[in-house]
């Protein structure tokens, strides 16, 4: 029975007389029900017509299944129609949701990284529902360059002479290597070839740009004879790149920047700089560990620069490359740039974030990625002893939850071994038992909630970092965590 067709579906329905399969509604009756009058008000005939089908078709198949095909209790209009609404909802629900951000990484690359701040919002609504000039120079009346939406303000912020911008930063150095080091050699330590999210290397992005990767010194240490050794007719710059995702300690030997830059010039050769997850301020300024500024490259001798927008520097998705004005002007008639370049939706936020650094004053407040990063350790404390009650009552008396000490982390790339001081709620299995299957359950239930909760299982307890549980977020937490009782 199992494998029948859809005619066999039918003689079984006239086999049971007045059975189930029998008394099942029509597609057009359903379709003509009042029941479904608001479904095709809100989803369209075309649609409503599909789910009733679905649905019509998945109970026939279960019934037949399961032997079920003369059951008394058969779904009329109404019913049918309700299932369909189901279907509809499930099938129109975005795949893009928002989640929970309880890992303790701000910087989450798998949930969106940066969270824009409001000014950058404004911006892109406006962007996104109006006429722009994107490529329309307001002055002359003629086309204008998309990456004047920009390039001032990132001069302006990093003492470069040029700046443009393309969708990521692994394009920056796609395109920086394809226009100045095609079927030439690039000279790199080999400590410095990393590996970020994704399993992009490199190496792997030498290769698809036509250069040569040229590997000079050992894993843990580096020298300048090593770098010098490489030079010949061959080469086309020296590269340097910022391990921001993994740190190397110990017996170690770096060539820093300075005498790097001082070197390639010397040969007539530019020396560039991926720094990653780049920033445009000094964080030790706010309390948080230092990380090479983009400004600090560029007076050190940098002649590219390449890093990302949605990273330390809070904004959109995108690649910067700033430096150099001739190598600049190089790369912007390069066939690869059109390929890379940036969007509207990506200048217009982009532009706005870089305004906001030109007051370095009110970025804790203004920048949510800033915000986070140094939200008080009191508050953040302060917020799980709130929100504790209510989770504990969705959690279920299975469980046992306390208020705990934690370490977050910045993430994507930024800072690997530095952890910032934070407070969350820790998960147990009550009386001492050991967690195992229930955590994952509950771990996996809480990501089923109409707002997906997102935190970690580690040690035998499921962590729940609250660093990113702000004001609004909070109120919206313990709501759901209510009705999820």
């Amino acid at each position: 029975m199992s494998g029948a067709t859809t005619d066999s579906v039918g003689r079984v329905g006239e086999r049971s007389g007045r059975g189930g399969l029998a008394r099942l509604p029509s597609v057009e009756r359903v379709l003509t029900a009042p029941a479904a009058a608001p479904l095709i008000n809100t989803y369209g005939r075309t649609r409503v017509l599909e789910a009733i089908r679905q649905t019509l078709t998945a109970w026939r198949d279960a019934a037949v299944l399961t032997h079920a095909s003369s059951l008394d209790e058969v779904p009329d209009e109404a019913a049918v129609a309700s299932m369909a609404k189901t279907w509809l909802e499930k099938e129109s629900a975005s795949r893009l949701r928002p989640v929970f951000n309880l890992t303790g990484t701000v910087l989450h690359t798998n949930l969106g990284r940066a969270l824009l701040p409001e000014a950058a919002v404004r911006e892109l609504v406006e962007a996104m529902t109006q006429a722009v000039n994107l490529e329309f120079n307001l002055s002359t009346g003629k086309r204008g360059d998309r990456d004047d939406v920009v390039a001032e303000l990132l001069c302006e912020l990093t003492g470069a002479q040029a700046a443009t911008v393309v969708n990521n930063n692994a394009a920056a150095v796609l395109l920086m290597l394809s226009g100045l080091a095609a079927r030439k050699d690039v000279v790199v330590s080999r400590g410095e070839l990393v590996e970020i999210g994704g399993s992009f290397r490199i190496p792997d992005i030498m290769r698809s740009a036509g250069a040569r990767l040229r590997e000079v010194g050992t894993t843990n240490r580096t020298h300048r004879s090593d770098y010098e050794a490489a030079i010949d007719s061959r080469t086309a710059l020296l590269m340097k790149v910022h391990c921001s995702n993994y740190a190397i300690s110990g017996f170690t030997k770096a060539v820093e920047l300075p005498e790097l830059s001082a070197l390639a010039h010397s040969h007539g050769l530019p020396a560039v700089v991926d720094l990653g997850s780049g920033t445009l301020a000094d964080l030790a300024q706010w309390g948080l560990p230092h990380e090479p500024t983009v400004r600090e490259a560029i007076e050190a001798g940098a002649d590219l620069v390449t890093f990302s927008g949605d990273k330390l520097l809070g904004g959109p998705q995108a690649g910067l490359i700033v430096g150099r004005g001739d190598l600049v002007a190089k790369l912007k008639k390069h066939p690869l740039k059109r390929a890379l370049r940036a969007g509207k939706l990506t200048l217009a936020a982009l532009e706005a974030v870089l305004r906001l650094y030109r007051a370095p004053e009110f970025l804790p407040e203004k920048l949510t990625t800033l915000r986070l990063l140094t939200r008080p350790v009191s508050a953040i404390q302060t917020c799980a002893e709130r929100v504790a009650p209510a989770f504990r009552l969705a959690a279920g008396e299975v469980f046992a939850v306390t208020v705990e000490p934690m370490q977050s982390q910045i993430g994507s790339g930024a800072l690997p071994v530095d952890r910032l001081p934070s407070y969350g709620l820790v998960v147990r299995r009550a009386g001492g038992k050991r967690g195992g299957r229930a955590l994952m359950l509950l771990e996996e239930r809480l990501r089923s909630w109409p707002r997906p909760v997102i935190g970690r299982i580690a040690d035998d307890a499921l962590r729940l970092d609250l660093r990113c549980l702000e004001a609004a977020d909070e109120a919206a937490f313990v709501r759901q965590c209510v009705e999820m009782t």
